[in-house]
């Protein structure tokens, strides 16, 4: 092999080994440049996820149920925890403003009764769970109540007679008169004369009863 020749293959070769490293080198920066991108998109996908994320459920539970037995053109004042109140002025669903965290408590209670209702509260504590899922378990039954209340007549003047409804004792005299509070529908009452006016006596006429959404009849005590 003459020297011309075998320079000419070595200059080959050398091209050749040249040639090799630039496509290393090209495939080596394509590598990392994919490896960037790859980290870049997963930064991004982690930034959106992490943003979503602070959109969508961490708002808290919300705390509601259903009310039945309201009458009409009247509302009650519920209240959860002693401060969120919520007026509720018909018989449905209904469903506090203010949402709670996961392991907050609740405790919805009546602050203010239907006027001529009573108001009871069922499944109305409790504590919102890990996941802050709503709750919408509470029950409110509201009931119509009436006042134990009649008229008396035949008293001497300036004299009383002492009546009972099995709790309270009412001195009353001549004219109307009214127990304290109210009946539910369905409760039972007797109004009886506890202690007779001196030298009288008195009767009571439509004294016992249950209560009924009619209400009751006139309470008449009669003295002579």
């Amino acid at each position: 092999m003459s020297r011309a020749l075998g320079a000419a293959l070595m200059k080959l070769v050398v091209r050749a080994r040249a040639a090799r490293g630039r496509r290393a080198n090209a495939k080596k920066g394509m590598g990392e440049k994919m490896t960037r991108n790859t980290a870049i998109g997963a930064s991004m996908f982690a930034a959106i996820a992490f943003a979503l994320g602070g959109c969508g459920g961490g708002s808290g539970a919300a705390i509601g149920g259903s009310i039945s037995g309201l009458n009409a053109n009247t509302s009650v004042i519920l209240q959860d925890d002693g401060s969120d109140s919520l007026t509720v002025a018909s018989n449905g669903s209904f469903e506090f403003t203010t949402s709670l965290a996961a392991g907050s408590s609740y405790n919805v209670t009546v602050q203010s009764e239907p006027t001529a209702e009573v108001c009871l509260v069922q499944r109305g504590s409790g504590v919102v769970d890990a996941n802050a899922d709503a709750v919408g378990t509470v029950s409110v039954i509201c009931a119509t109540t009436v006042s134990l209340a009649g008229t008396i007549s035949g008293l001497a003047s300036g004299m009383s007679v002492l009546l009972s409804d099995g709790q309270v004792f009412l001195p009353a005299s001549n004219g109307a008169f009214s127990f304290p509070g109210t009946l539910p529908i369905g409760t039972s009452y007797s109004v009886t004369v506890a202690t007779q006016p001196p030298g009288q006596t008195c009767t009571v006429a439509n004294g016992s009863g249950t209560v009924t959404a009619a209400g009751i009849p006139a309470i008449v005590v009669s003295c002579s």
